[in-house]
């Protein structure tokens, strides 16, 4: 589904005059409402099941992103290296 962002702007005024049904339609619609103050757009507003499926992609770019820059620096080990070690260390125990 593609979304239309130029029916979800909306002037500070129209959220003043219509909360109730806004955060109604944001949770049914799951789609972002961008409102403007003076014509700039200024706050972006969404559900919060949206907003939490947000954070999480992020979360999990972030490691992707480390993960990259780690292999890329070389501070990365074999599995079976890794795996090796354990198994030693629990030998001696």
């Amino acid at each position: 589904m593609i979304m239309k962002l130029s029916r979800q702007i909306k002037p500070i005024s129209y959220l003043k005059a219509h909360a109730a049904e806004i955060v109604r339609n944001l949770s049914e619609q799951c789609e972002p409402l961008i409102i403007t103050q003076n014509g700039e757009a200024k706050v972006v507003m969404q559900d919060i099941e949206s907003y939490e499926q947000t954070q999480e992609t992020m979360a999990l770019l972030k490691i992707l992103a480390l993960g990259t820059r780690q292999v890329e620096e070389g501070k990365v080990q074999p599995a079976g290296d890794v795996v090796q070690r354990l198994r030693d260390r629990r030998k001696r125990r």
